[in-house]
């Protein structure tokens, strides 16, 4: 489908036969830098065509994308791209002040390539489009499923750590899941299948998938533009770099979008916001064209899902997974059915585990680590992190994610938060997202994040930091006396802190550590 758009950015189009001719020229021009067939390519932008030009030029020539955080100042992008032997660096120019600030000290990068948007000229980097024009595209060459996919993932402490993956595995999950949401009876299996598969999938309406989310970010590339682009779809790319949710019902509306993919409350609960005030203008959005919802990587809550399937036919997918892990879990609400806050029906092949590695009882309120199958293989140069995370359970390959919960009798799990943000107090572990998601149900707050400071007593206490929609902010006597009704009195916040908002980084995760921060000035300073 040569003429069909590929990704769409506001004015900018480009069809699949574009797409692919620069992505091959993008991948000659990294030949010729010397880049070899495993080397490395960070990607240090903003959402933006050019991203997955270069991501998909770099899976031509056998080489490995890097994913960027583009918040990430000087120290934070020395580490990522020393860590990951990057060779190439592609950047926004408006980051190019940090680029110039670090390139001496960024001795493994032979090409800088500089992506226009307004910001400052580096010298010795080559424009994106010049280096396109320079080069004719790479003829196709024979590739491996072995070769090596990354994604650096943050997680909520230490460094960030690249998760190794085989290509053919990730891609052959990625069109499985496009099948079981098509109901197709098979995915390809040989290379001559592709073509009748994509004609089938687009029978039933070709997908546009807009990601709300950074394509850095699992979520915005695994669950937004990677299934797109596997399907013969539109990837539809926002074009404000802060979260405007009015900007994405009007591209719904646009480009008569179906899929929306989003990180959570941060982004669903402006979403829910924006089609209200449209509402109650007497101006309401068209959504009727949006098939799904999905989320991964927050807590979505009941009351956001409730707000938003009463005004829509789409389904409501929240997904449960991690980048080592993948897909762990789902819920599904539609207009007639809701759905629990963090209530999941768990994959096959995922299960729930004591720490000493045996399952948790079915309906007991035992506590467990979610553990899933993964073709995920281990952490890029860190192999004392890869034997702790990838484990033997039964004699197979399992990821242990972090993430605690219970089991229900019917073997669905309430996830309960993760183990590295609990916080110990009086001997109690309490999970800070079952805190946040009480505090969030008060109607006056807005967004909210819990964590753990020392405490003389009890070795921890716990500090609820919230930012309210409410022109007088409710005190915190009257939040915690809320709290009574739903949390047991040891996890009831100590202190509670308003803030004109919480700090979460794009990708809608939380910023615990500038949580952590505030809560403790606010704690010496009483």
């Amino acid at each position: 489908m040569p003429e069909r758009d590929a990704i769409v950015q506001g004015e900018r189009r480009i069809s699949y036969r574009a797409f692919d001719d620069a992505a091959a020229r993008f991948a000659s021009a990294i030949e010729a830098a010397g880049v070899d067939e495993v080397g490395k390519v960070a990607l240090y932008m903003f959402n933006c065509p050019e991203y997955l030009i270069a991501q998909h030029g770099a899976f031509k020539h056998r080489a490995v994308p890097i994913n960027v955080n583009y918040r990430y100042l000087d120290n934070e992008l020395v580490y990522l791209v020393d860590n990951s032997d990057a060779q190439v660096l592609v950047f926004h120019s408006s980051l190019g002040d940090c680029v110039a600030r670090v390139r001496d000290r960024l001795t493994n990068v032979r090409l800088f390539v500089e992506v226009d948007d307004g910001g400052t000229h580096l010298d010795g980097a080559v424009p994106f489009d010049e280096l396109l024009g320079r080069h004719e595209p790479q003829a196709r060459k024979q590739r491996s499923p072995d070769d090596l996919y990354m994604l650096y993932t943050g997680g909520t402490t230490g460094m960030p750590k690249g998760v190794m993956y085989p290509q053919g595995d990730i891609t052959e999950r990625l069109v499985a899941a496009l099948a079981a949401l098509r109901a197709m009876p098979s995915v390809p299996a040989a290379r001559e299948d592709v073509a009748r598969f994509v004609t089938a999938v687009n029978e039933q309406g070709v997908e546009a998938i807009v990601p709300c989310c950074p394509l850095m970010h699992g979520t915005g590339m695994w669950i937004g533009a990677m299934p797109a682009l596997v399907g013969g779809g539109t990837v539809v790319l926002l074009e404000g770099r802060s979260f405007d949710a009015h900007e994405v019902w009007r591209v719904i509306e646009r480009e008569i979008a179906t899929r929306i993919v989003i990180v959570g409350d941060p982004f669903a609960r402006p979403m829910l916001r924006a089609l209200e005030e449209r509402e109650t203008a007497g101006q309401p959005y068209d959504t009727s064209n949006v098939r799904s919802i999905t989320s991964s990587g927050a807590i979505w809550s009941s009351e956001i899902k409730d707000g938003l399937r009463t005004r829509m036919s789409a389904i409501l997918i929240d997904t449960l997974g991690s980048t080592e892990g993948g897909s762990i879990g789902v819920s599904g609400a539609n207009r007639d059915v809701g759905a629990p806050t963090a209530h999941f029906t768990l994959a096959p092949d995922s299960r729930v585990v004591t720490e000493d590695g045996h399952e948790v009882s079915h309906g007991k309120g035992e506590q467990g680590i979610l553990a899933t199958r993964t073709a995920a293989y281990g952490y890029f140069k860190d192999p004392e992190k890869t034997a702790r995370t990838f484990i033997l359970l039964d004699g197979e390959s399992y990821v242990l994610t972090g993430d605690w919960a219970t089991v229900d009798e019917d073997g669905s799990i309430n996830l309960l938060g993760r183990g590295s943000m609990s916080i110990n107090s009086g001997g109690e572990k309490i999970f800070a997202e079952e805190v946040e998601e009480a505090v969030k149900r008060h109607p006056l707050i807005d967004d909210c994040l819990v964590v753990g400071i020392p405490d003389e007593r009890f070795g921890q206490r716990v500090v609820a930091i919230v930012a309210t929609v409410a022109p007088s902010p409710p005190k915190p006597e009257e939040i915690n006396e809320f709290l009574r009704l739903s949390l047991a009195h040891y996890k009831i916040p100590r202190e509670v802190v308003v803030r004109e908002t919480v700090r979460r980084a794009p990708n809608g995760k939380a910023d615990y550590k500038w949580a952590h921060e505030v809560a403790l000035e606010e704690h010496v300073g009483r």
